[in-house]
């Protein structure tokens, strides 16, 4: 089994997608067994620099796996990547 993988959404607070994107992260990563951070990109002028456009962004060990909308079974199947 790899080890278990680093999921960080980014977003920013009143953003209603954000909202949405941090339910479904939350619901995904609670029934699989995977913390999850979530980081506003407020909170550092790169970042913000680097996703301002993109938000809610969705990274797994630091690569952008999803943005705008973040897909239930997309995520899901990318974590079950780690349950081999």
């Amino acid at each position: 089994m790899k080890a278990l993988p680093n999921v960080r959404l980014l977003g920013k607070p009143g953003c209603t997608l954000c909202m949405q994107a941090e339910a479904v992260v939350a619901q995904v990563c609670t029934e699989m067994g995977v913390p999850w951070t979530h980081t506003s990109i407020l909170d550092d002028q790169e970042t913000f620099d680097r996703f301002w456009d993109k938000i809610p962004v969705l990274l797994i060990d630091d690569e952008v796996v999803d943005y705008w909308q973040i897909d239930s079974p997309r995520l899901q199947a990318r974590l079950s990547e780690y349950r081999t």
